[in-house]
């Protein structure tokens, strides 16, 4: 089928697969494998994608694919990374997957300064491209631009960010130590913000929003650093494959001795804040060398330590150390910094236990009492001081007694390990923040005319277990891919609407309602979990419960049984949550949720550490008081909202990436298991959906991605034209040079106010006008030509005009000689007319005498006399005529003459009449027996062919009664059903709804799906209440649920229900098998309902085809345009088995004018219109035939040529009620026989290629 043309169908590991359509199902397609012979599988028809010619081609923008779609994205991608090609374009959006090695000269000065000033697609793609495109955005539109790098962890956003921080401070520096201080910062941030996970070695735990400034001369001047989100939670804790952040490691592999032993340090798997995680360090040969054996763990000692070629704990501790003096942090706040990173360590190896007295607080453990001391050393606290404050925790009375007594309530073991954690997480958020402020005031500026900022944060987050952290993150996410859709999909198609340029609406799914759940007021998760915080006694599951009962119906939200994951299945209503995000459902488990939610300290510790003895703690922790909730009540805990802070800060950066112009990165993680050269389809296919690229090749399909207003281009360009074309207008200056560069009219489009390009174009046409300056000579002098070529056709046009106008004056002047000289003639004539009649009648009497002498030369009798009698009459006429010319006579006058002169002549004539009557009389009645038997000849033919009308007049008139009756007992039907949908119509409303609400919730589902599989290989899970399946049974599941959710539509719906009702159930049957019943079949109900099928499926089939076409190519027209409008309008009648019985042994013959799409814009005024006849046997057709003027006629038979014919039912073409278009068979059957359709047929008989029809049999009777 379809010549055995390659497709791409679903695959669950690799996303896709090639193969090709072996037979057409219900609502699936067969596919058989190309790499796998005679095995074939089910896929859904909206997942079978059109293939490349050359599947192992590779294009750098995906635009320039033949065909745009998610599987050629998904090959192309995955062909380029093969040949280490990890940057790819779709328009001016850049993908980066992630190679997991170095490549070799991908990021040198060398390729620096290659990209530097180059337009978009001259060269390949690259993260340095993007870097260039957005400083000459900034520079050509003086606005502040944004680069927003997305995508999961692991995916590679640090390194790009830190490359296009690279190439901006290199490229447009001011060879000033500022530009090294902002590419040194980086490593001082990544140490205090990264950390190593599961699925990222160098992971970023915080998001930042990092500003190059540039002054009026679009130079860098200075940079600002903004920071969002630090994961508090991991300082405390991580999982067993995890480790804290960079900074502890590093000062235990790299510290000096001598800051060794006045920090106290030893190796980390002596402190709790370290060792509940991965304690073995990153190192390569030589630096694991060179770290001492007293500082390793004995984990590190026994596995060695871990690989990695971007970090190195020992060197980056040495790295780090340049990078702070070169970004001017001195030796003593250095020692500082890691001074409170020391003391945090210390801080968490405070154990606890419970005390003897009755008070039920607790104490410090024995050997704990030397880590106190040296954290209380460290962080410049009071031993004692700190002691009392980790146990005890002070409130102040506001009512009962004296307000404002002060309290000291005894802390339980666990209450304490809390207080001491937020101690250490406070510390240390302080301490970075102190980090980043440090950072900015290394390079600062005092004016700035425009800004880049690039966006680094967390992407989209989903672990078997998930917290707040994840929640926050995943919340961002959802604002950054709405800002996304807004900026890629919304505003661009409100712009080609703006600009008049016609290109189809993309639809995108809206996650406004997930954003509402999270962010709204009130009824929002932030402002309950706020509400909850506010609370004298808090809960978690207080705070669950709230949030499961407020959105109970909401269709983002559910409980966590209904997860995909058996290990979320036994979390307890109250204790989580499923949130469905853009990217598939998230199971949140929302213990510590309330205590992560609350930034502030109890008021004992708050009140120690502000009060520290060292001057750099004390700093720390100014102005904190200034950030406690203005709602809280006199006497309660202090809260400042962890949540509620995120989220205006989240709103403030979208603010400002809405003012600025914006590009994207969007990075892709190639696999799960961090290693190079392994390409997972099935996961990136997943990561390229959920992150809008697949909407995004839908846009760009019909879309024009680069655009310039008219007085850009003209700006741009004007010093390279000659000083007589600057004169031109923008716009007919920028139409001269296309048409000068002779350019596609494809490629290009010209708005209201701006011209559009096609992917790519605008750079080649860049290139063109910056090219060698001998091209640019041959260039004006082609506008010239073009130009003085406009003007001449103007000036022929206004010399044609003159001459028209002149020779239209002359037409006119003799148009007016010729009116006056026919109203003289006219008034002449009238006054005239008397005596000219009087003329005319006397000569018409004269000729009459003439005929008299005649007759009298014959008599034989009284010819003298009668010959002076005719000759006299002659005379007295010429007289008459004379007297007439000579003198002026009335018409009186003249009638009197005349009237006398014709009685003479009548007297004459009577007198001969009776002498020549028996000579004349046998001669006349002989003629006239002669004529009279001519005329009954005539008669008779005349008779005959008014009968041959008469039948004709009288079938088509059978006809046009049987239409009409159709027609009356089609309304009476009609009638009937708006009757029965009246009662129905509530019902269907809420049916179709539920329909949507379904079809939302299996795309849902199956995102999900795709999540927990991912999330399940990730975490050697599996997925829920199954044991592994294969890739057949995975396969036919998702074929499965695709044949559902497709069954779900109304006309499906209206199918099946038919097919309740009928017989023969053929849905399982194939397309081979359907034809063969058809050509072989006795039974009249099975062979009807394999023609109902077979042409059903043929309708499937083609509108799939119709799907994925070529672009830029007309679709095939089967039957006029007419026809299939009316079937797409008028869904098909359901018949009972008895009238499609009936139906079937009907013949009938139409024909409609028809003129092909290909035809009507060569031939506009529809001048060679051609004809369309079919013959319908029953309710499908069995012949057609196309006859257009200049081409030979196109025969079809049913059988031979079904993919090129009509597969409409005659119920569903309408024609029956079209009028005048149903025709004779005879006047079919003239047409088929003079074209050669029996000669046609006949070989089709031969060739076993046509179905049984009425046509076959009339004509194998006939041959016999």
């Amino acid at each position: 089928m379809e010549d055995g043309k390659a497709v791409w169908a679903p695959h669950p590991l690799d996303g896709f697969q090639l193969g090709s359509i072996i037979d057409i199902g219900v609502d699936t397609l067969t596919i058989e494998p190309l790499n796998q012979k005679n095995k074939t599988f089910l896929a859904p028809v909206n997942q079978v994608f059109s293939a490349e010619e050359d599947s192992k081609k590779d294009v750098e923008d995906n635009c320039g694919l033949m065909y745009l779609n998610e599987a050629t994205l998904l090959n192309n991608i995955r062909v380029r990374y093969s040949k280490d090609k990890i940057y790819t374009y779709v328009a001016n959006i850049l993908i980066a997957i992630n190679p997991y090695f170095d490549i070799p000269k991908l990021y040198s000065s060398d390729s620096i300064q290659k990209y530097k000033g180059k337009s978009l697609g001259t060269l390949p793609p690259h993260v340095f491209a993007i870097a260039d495109k957005t400083y000459r955005d900034m520079k050509v539109h003086k606005l502040s631009q944004s680069i927003i790098v997305s995508g999961e962890s692991g995916a590679g956003k640090t390194e790009n960010t830190k490359f296009v921080l690279r190439y901006l401070t290199e490229s447009y520096g001011t060879s000033q130590d500022i530009d090294e201080r902002i590419v040194e910062a980086n490593p001082l941030l990544e140490a205090f913000g990264n950390a190593k996970t599961v699925r990222n070695n160098n992971s970023s735990r915080f998001g930042k929003f990092v500003e190059i400034h540039f002054n009026e001369k679009n130079a860098v001047v200075g940079g600002f650093v903004s920071h969002y989100l630090l994961e508090k939670s991991r300082i405390c804790m991580q999982s067993k494959e995890e480790r804290n952040y960079h900074i502890f490691y590093r000062l235990c592999a790299g510290a000096p001795e001598e800051i060794r032993q006045k920090f106290h340090l030893i190796s980390p798997d002596n402190f709790r804040y370290l060792n509940r995680g991965c304690t073995r360090y990153f190192a390569n040969k030589e630096s694991d060398k060179q770290i001492l054996q007293n500082r390793k763990s004995p984990e590190c000692l026994k596995e060695g330590s871990m690989k990695d070629p971007l970090l190195d704990d020992h060197g980056d501790f040495n790295r780090m150390c340049v990078a702070m003096k070169k970004i001017g942090l001195g030796d003593v706040e250095k020692f500082d910094l890691f001074r409170v990173v020391a003391g945090v360590l210390h801080l968490g190896n405070v154990d606890f236990e419970e005390a003897g007295s009755t008070s039920g607080g607790c104490v410090l453990k024995n050997k704990s009492s030397q880590s106190l001391d040296y954290c209380a050393e460290l962080l410049g606290l009071d031993s004692d001081d700190l002691r009392v404050s980790l146990t005890t925790r002070v409130m102040l009375t506001t009512a009962g007694g004296a307000k404002g007594t002060v309290i000291k309530v005894p802390l339980k073991v666990e209450q304490a390990n809390n207080a001491r954690d937020a101690l250490a997480k406070a510390v240390y958020s302080h301490l970075f923040d102190h980090v980043v402020k440090r950072v900015n005031q290394c390079f600062p500026f005092v004016t700035s005319s425009f800004f880049i900022g690039v966006l680094d944060i967390a992407g989209f987050e989903y672990f078997e277990h998930n917290s707040f952290e994840q929640f926050c993150i995943n919340y961002c996410n959802e604002k950054l891919q709405q800002f996304f859709n807004e900026r890629i999909l919304k505003e661009e198609q409100e712009l080609y609407q703006k600009e008049g340029l016609g290109v189809n609406e993309v639809h995108y799914v809206d996650n406004q309602d997930c954003i509402d759940l999270i962010e709204a007021k009130l009824v929002g998760i932030l402002d309950i979990l706020d509400e909850e915080n506010r609370l004298p006694q808090t809960s978690d599951q207080h705070f669950t419960s709230a949030v499961h009962q407020k959105h109970k119906d909401h269709f983002r939200l559910t409980i966590p049984r209904k997860s995909k994951l058996t290990v979320h299945r036994n979390i307890r209503d109250d204790e989580g949550f499923i949130i469905r995000h853009f990217a598939g459902a998230v199971c949140y488990e929302t213990s510590k949720f309330v205590e992560k939610n609350n930034d502030a300290l109890h008021m004992s510790l708050e009140s120690l550490v502000s009060e520290s003895k060292d001057p750099f703690v004390r700093k720390l922790f100014e102005g904190t008081n200034n950030m406690k909730d203005t709602k809280q009540k006199a006497g309660k805990l202090s809260f400042i909202s962890v949540g509620n802070k995120f989220k205006t800060q989240l709103n403030l950066l979208l603010e400002k990436l809405r003012s600025t112009g914006s590009s994207f990165i969007r990075c892709v993680k190639p696999n799960l298991k961090m290693t190079s050269h392994q390409f997972e389809g099935a996961q990136i296919l997943s990561q390229l959906q959920c992150s809008g690229m697949v909407s995004v090749l839908d846009l760009m399909q019909g879309g024009f991605p680069s655009r310039a207003p008219f007085h850009e281009l003209y700006n741009m360009y004007k010093n390279y034209m000659p000083a007589k074309l600057t004169r031109l207008d923008p716009r007919l200056f920028c139409k001269a040079l296309f048409k000068a560069l002779g350019l596609n009219e494809n490629d290009y489009k010209f708005g209201l106010t701006k011209v559009f390009f096609r992917p790519g174009k605008f750079a080649e046409f860049d290139q063109i006008m910056k090219s060698d300056p001998e091209h640019l000579a041959v260039l004006v002098k082609r506008v010239n030509h073009w130009l003085i070529c406009s003007r001449w056709k103007k000036v022929q046009w206004c010399s044609l005009s003159v001459i028209k106008l002149k020779n239209k004056m002359s037409y006119r002047a003799l148009a007016c000689i010729k009116m006056q000289k026919t109203v003289r003639m006219w008034l002449c004539k009238r006054k005239h007319k008397p005596r000219i009649d009087g003329v005319v009648k006397g000569k018409s009497l004269k000729q009459r005498v003439n005929r008299m002498i005649e007759v009298v030369k014959a008599l034989k009798e009284g010819k003298a006399e009668m010959n002076k009698q005719v000759q006299d009459l002659d005379s007295s006429i010429d007289s008459f005529i004379n007297k007439i010319k000579c003198t002026i006579m009335t018409r009186v006058e003249i009638d009197k003459e005349y009237a006398g002169l014709v009685r003479r002549s009548e007297q004459l004539l009577s007198g001969l009449q009776k002498k020549k009557q028996e000579e004349e009389e046998a001669e006349r009645l002989r003629a006239i027996q002669r004529e009279m038997e001519r005329e009954q000849s005539r008669r008779e033919e005349e008779e005959r062919h008014h009968k041959q009308e008469e039948e004709d007049r009288r079938l088509k008139a059978e006809m046009e009664m049987k239409r009409k009756q159709e027609e009356v007992e089609r309304k009476k039907q009609e009638e009937e059903e708006r009757r029965l949908q009246a009662e129905l119509e509530l019902q269907i409303t809420a049916d179709r709804e539920e329909d949507a609400l379904k079809q939302t919730l299996l795309e849902q589902e199956r995102r999900d799906r795709e999540l927990a599989m991912r999330i399940a290989r990730s975490e050697s899970d599996l997925i829920a209440d199954e044991a592994p399946m294969d890739t057949g049974i995975k396969r036919e599941e998702m074929a499965k649920e695709m044949s559902d959710y497709l069954a779900r539509s109304p006309q499906v719906q209206a199918t099946k229900a038919a097919a309740g009702i009928k017989k023969h159930d053929l849905s399982k049957w194939k397309y081979a098998e359907l034809r063969d019943a058809i050509n072989t079949s006795c039974d009249i109900e099975l062979l009807a309902a394999c023609r109902e099928e077979f042409h059903r499926r043929l309708k499937v089939y083609h509108a799939w085809k119709s799907k994925n076409k070529k672009r830029n190519t007309e679709a095939e027209q089967r039957a006029p345009k007419s026809i299939t409008d009316y079937a797409e309008q008028n869904p098909p009648q359901l018949h009972s088995r008895q009238q499609e019985i009936t139906q079937n042994r009907t013949q009938r013959y139409f024909r409609i004018p028809f003129i092909r799409p290909a035809d009507q814009y060569k031939d506009p005024q529809n001048k060679k219109k051609g004809w369309w006849y079919a013959h319908f046997d029953g309710p499908w057709i069995a012949r057609q035939m196309e006859l257009h003027p200049d081409k030979a006629p196109i025969l079809l038979v049913a059988g031979k040529d079904d993919m090129e014919m009509c597969e409409l039912s005659l119920d569903e073409t309408g024609l029956t009620r079209k009028r005048g278009a149903e025709i004779l068979p005879r006047q079919f059957e003239e047409v088929w026989e003079r074209c050669g359709g029996v000669t046609y047929l006949r070989n089709a008989i031969e060739n076993k290629q046509a179905r049984p029809t009425y046509a076959t049999a009339m004509l194998q009777n006939l041959l016999q």
